[in-house]
């Protein structure tokens, strides 16, 4: 409770800091430009406006989660929340007074919004840490694991929330019940890793009793239930799944919206892809584009475009990951890569139709072969097409594995809609702009890889950098 009481503070002081600076700065400067008569109407309803967009878009990037996010997350999804509607406002100004406003009172505004922003998130942070307590916590693992896996993935979780967990058991969860109740008197938090269905069952039945917080990593069956609806055919409650391809398109208008998009951000983008490919060519004289087979809908095959970021003949040795400082990639490539500019030609693989905007992030095709071997489960992922971003590209990284991108990917296919791709579109923004989303792979994990595909591994000093798109190319 005390920890919701600072973080409930520090949200309403971070509000009313942002809100009360706009509209200090609007209705000092700005109302009077954009309306001749009701100014204080007008200007009210342009608080409002401001304090609508903004709230929305602070949900959206999560910019009030201080707790459970790091000082710069939080900061920057403000900051982002904050400028849009900013900018937003702004432009409202220009339109309606039809012509240039200054722009200097506002962005002096902005720079005041950062700075209140950053000191109150660093005092709530620091008050949180020296004051609150991490949960003891009870990790149990199922057969799905070992203990291993389970400790990396307490130490993924414990490097990140350090302040909101503390990991005092991990154990099997065969454990005797004597010991289990045992365990749970000493620990307030459950976490149930890869636990079957039936003792899941047992655990859930047991923390409520025990009044214990629960955590737990769902099972395919559990994301496929989510596009499950509810029928009352009798008085025994009853829910049905359709097991269908499209799912309206996912949604009506989903095509439409992925070729507007397309053409547009293509126009936008023209300029950079041009000198890029100019760049490109007069680097080495090699190929602008490269081409790689990808899986998409239906388990049709199709070649995903993008820019050359690396020497021609790069695998020529056989499939190998990237790693970081490859002497293979291009000085160009470098610079591409860091900016995500390689991927920009893949606007064309949406205009043709062999992607959609949003959707599971197609995979190699001999990636997905192998993953079919030991998970059968993962054909349901290409029910729909392949996106440009898509939900394991917003909540996963490059090196998230592919059981847990699987269960990423499923959420978005069995939730999909337009306010969904609206939202992951909108996050894209943000992900873009995070390094921990590209983070690799370690070496032994791409070598494993590499060796289950069948590829040829050439020993790599350096730390490997493999997932989603970050292959030779």
């Amino acid at each position: 409770m005390g920890n919701k009481r600072i973080t409930n503070t520090a949200k309403a002081m971070i509000s009313v800091w942002n809100i009360g600076l706009f509209c200090t700065v609007w209705f000092v400067y700005y109302n009077r430009f954009t309306f001749d008569r009701h100014r204080m109407a007008g200007g009210i309803l342009s608080a409002l406006i401001y304090t609508v967009i903004y709230l929305s878009l602070c949900s959206l990037y999560k910019a009030f989660r201080i707790a459970s996010t790091s000082v710069q997350d939080t900061l920057f999804g403000q900051v982002i929340s904050f400028g849009m509607a900013d900018m937003i406002l702004y432009v409202e100004s220009c339109l309606i007074y039809n012509r240039y406003v200054d722009i200097l009172p506002g962005a002096g505004t902005a720079f005041l919004q950062i700075l209140g922003t950053e000191v109150i998130i660093l005092n709530a942070k620091r008050y949180m840490m020296k004051h609150f307590v991490p949960k003891n916590t009870l990790l149990l693992y199922g057969k799905g694991a070992d203990k291993k896996e389970a400790q990396l993935f307490a130490e993924r979780l414990l490097s990140k929330y350090r302040h909101l967990f503390y990991i005092n058991d991990i154990e099997y969860d065969r454990i005797s019940e004597e010991e289990l109740l045992e365990l749970f008197k000493r620990n307030e938090v459950v976490m149930l890793y890869e636990v079957s269905e039936e003792r899941r069952g047992h655990f859930i039945k047991l923390c409520t009793e025990n009044h214990k917080n629960l955590y737990f990593t769902p099972r395919i069956e559990d994301i496929l239930c989510q596009g499950a609806a509810v029928k009352s055919l009798l008085d025994t409650p009853l829910m049905k799944y359709e097991y269908r391809y499209d799912r309206m398109g996912g949604y009506m208008g989903k095509r439409l919206m992925d070729i507007i998009l397309s053409f547009v951000f293509a126009v936008i983008a023209s300029p950079i892809m041009l000198i890029t490919a100019l760049a490109i060519k007069l680097e080495d004289g090699g190929p602008v584009f490269f081409t790689q087979e990808r899986y998409t809908k239906d388990q049709k095959v199709f070649n995903i475009i993008k820019f050359r970021s690396m020497v021609v003949d790069a695998e020529k040795d056989g499939v190998t990951p990237c790693m970081q400082g490859d002497p293979r990639i291009t000085k160009v490539g470098k610079i591409i890569r860091a900016a995500r500019i390689d991927e920009l030609p893949q606007l064309f693989n949406v205009l043709k139709g062999d992607m959609s905007f949003v959707g599971p992030r197609p995979e190699r095709v001999e990636h997905v072969r192998q993953y079919m071997k030991e998970m059968p489960e993962f054909a349901y992922r290409m029910r729909v097409k392949g996106g440009l971003t898509g939900y394991a590209q917003i909540y996963g990284k490059y090196n998230t594995t592919a059981y847990d991108k699987l269960r990423l990917d499923l959420m978005y296919i069995e939730n999909q809609s337009l306010l969904l791709d609206l939202k992951i579109m909108l996050l894209t923004f943000k992900t873009i702009f995070q390094p921990e989303s590209t983070e690799g792979f370690s070496e032994d994990k791409s070598m494993e890889m590499n060796m289950r595909s069948g590829a040829k591994v050439v020993h790599m000093e350096e730390p490997l950098m493999f997932g989603g798109d970050r292959v030779a190319k």
